[in-house]
């Protein structure tokens, strides 16, 4: 028995040819990719669509291409942002957050939920997202825990050079375990700066799409950027600070306590890992799930978890996740949320 299909017409407005072209893309790319994605059929005329696939497709579907045609009127569209807005509408059950009150590309209501960098403006695409942003924002010790590609780093060091930018926080400082992904990488050539930097290029990365590379530059000569591996925080007491721990999954119950005693007043400090990929020797406790389980209940400390559904890369990213979950490769996860008070709720559901 086939599948009841339904269509849905769309009439754009205003019928700006230009736009229209962005909103197809070269060949039609973006509607076919729009196509593949839902499972759907978009036919064009002009400024009117005409969207057929089974209920629920099709209203998303017609939904995508009214947001997209409303990106147009700032932005030049790419497979890569149709794909991220194919992600935000998975993520909130068809819905935009804060397309109501965006004009020009701007937010009209002071949302706490995007972020305007030097280079681009970054924005929490899901309920999990925008969790994080605002246990961020009001607390002094943050965790965001969850899979590769849920935007944990990524959001953090955005918060970071907003506070710097704000004048929050005099500097930022971030911070990664130097430890091989399970390989033996040996001895590696240069001075200390350049034998860390290949542990902390992830963070390089984030730093150099939102500031540009000059400006980061100028920054870690000025020490108003760190960069640094985990063994270079003992002893150090970092006051005005926004101090970020990436790949914390990597670190010793030790060092995670190390790490936790070094902030000082006046400073912020995120921590991000992903418990289902712990590099460590087998007999070594992550510093990581230790913290979880002994500090859920701590005041002013709040846990933030990611689920696969909050992967924001390539669509197959997602699907490998949650491959690897099903396969009972995703052994270790915790599952829940913060209530805002630091306490970690396991509901299965966030």
């Amino acid at each position: 028995m086939n599948a009841v299909k339904t269509s849905e017409d769309i009439v754009l407005e205003p019928a700006d040819n230009i736009r229209l072209a962005n909103l197809c893309g070269q060949f039609d790319e973006h509607l076919r990719q729009i196509e593949r994605r839902l499972d759907i059929e978009i036919a064009s005329r002009g400024n009117r669509f005409r969207v057929t696939g089974n209920p629920g497709a099709t209203h998303i579907g017609s939904e995508i291409i009214r947001h997209l045609f409303y990106l147009t009127g700032s932005e030049r569209l790419d497979p890569e942002r149709v794909h991220m807005c194919l992600q935000e509408s998975a993520m909130n059950d068809g819905h935009f957050a804060d397309a109501a009150v965006l004009t020009d590309g701007e937010c009209t209501d002071g949302s706490p939920y995007e972020i305007q960098t030097r280079r681009k403006r970054i924005r929490a695409r899901s309920a999990n997202q925008r969790a994080y942003l605002k246990s961020i924002s009001e607390h002094d010790l943050a965790f965001g825990i969850g899979p590769a590609g849920t935007g944990k780093t990524y959001l953090a060091v955005a918060k970071a050079i907003d506070a710097l930018e704000t004048e929050q926080v005099r500097r930022i400082v971030l911070v990664r375990p130097a430890v091989e992904a399970g390989e033996r990488l040996g001895f590696l050539p240069g001075d200390m700066s350049q034998k860390v930097d290949p542990y902390l290029r992830p963070m390089y990365d984030a730093l150099f799409d939102m500031l540009g590379p000059e400006q980061v530059a100028r920054l870690i000569e000025r020490n108003v950027i760190e960069v640094a591996p985990l063994a270079f925080m003992r002893g150090r007491s970092l006051n005005e600070s926004f101090i970020i721990l990436d790949e914390a999954q990597n670190t010793s119950v030790a060092q995670m306590k190390m790490f936790l005693t070094r902030i000082g007043f006046g400073s912020r400090s995120v921590i991000t890992g992903d418990i289902t990929q712990i590099d460590l020797p087998a007999e070594q406790q992550s510093g990581l799930k230790n913290a979880i389980s002994i500090l859920s209940d701590v005041k002013g400390i709040a846990f933030t978890f990611f689920t696969p559904q909050d992967v924001v890369r390539h669509e197959l990213v997602q699907r490998i996740v949650e491959a690897y979950e099903a396969n009972g490769n995703g052994h270790g996860a915790t599952n829940g949320k913060s209530n805002g008070n630091g306490k970690a709720h396991r509901n299965g559901n966030n």
